[in-house]
């Protein structure tokens, strides 16, 4: 009897596997041609959040997790374009907000519940409410080359975080990370290099 139920566990939970990549695979083929540019065998896993597509570039072999949230945002003055570089890896519930530019290069490693954005929302004026203040503070964020941020790190306006960096879970990033440097952290400071710089050839 437990033999038999460890089968028909084991078998339930492949076809749930295989049934859950059908979909994902499927939703993203039928959906690419609705983005900027959508490469080979990227995957979006829904359920997933879309706004402003049109102006998402998707590369190569890129994963984008479950629960997750990809917009860009236009208005007077702005118009916001969202990059993910090939072979980048969302593992879901991350929200990537551009108005002005968002680009994380290739082979990014994010972990879930991380948020990156290029704004802020207004809040100066208190006759009224902040939803209705619009968006303020529009500054490019990038996310270069190997980078690997952890479980619910939020990246600021204008940050750009290196090659090869590390951002510990739960960090605030406001500044810049240079490359091959560990982070953590609310605010984020760098408490470790993994390499020296290269000298430079004379």
């Amino acid at each position: 009897m437990g033999r038999a139920r460890a089968a028909i566990g084991r078998a339930t939970v492949r076809t749930g596997r295989f049934f859950t990549r059908a979909r994902a695979k499927t939703f993203s083929l039928a959906a690419s041609g609705a983005f900027a540019s959508f490469g080979v065998r990227s995957v979006i896993e829904p359920p997933v959040r879309l706004l402003g597509e049109a102006r998402i570039s998707i590369g190569d072999d890129v994963f984008v997790g479950a629960g997750s949230w990809l917009q860009t945002l236009d208005g007077p003055g702005h118009a916001g374009v969202l990059e993910i570089g090939g072979g980048s890896s969302i593992a879901g519930q991350c929200v990537l907000s551009a108005a002005c530019s968002v680009r994380l290069g290739r082979k990014v490693l994010l972990a879930r519940n991380v948020y990156i954005s290029d704004h802020i929302h207004s809040y100066d004026d208190t006759t009224r409410a902040v939803l209705d203040q619009g968006i303020a503070r529009l500054e490019p964020v990038e996310i270069r080359d190997g980078a690997w941020l952890g479980q619910n790190v939020v990246v600021c306006p204008g940050v750009t975080i290196g090659r090869g960096a590390v951002v510990g879970a739960n960090a605030v990033v406001l500044e810049d990370v240079p490359d091959h440097c560990l982070a953590v952290g609310a605010p984020a400071t760098v408490v470790r290099r993994f390499a020296l710089e290269p000298e430079t050839a004379l």
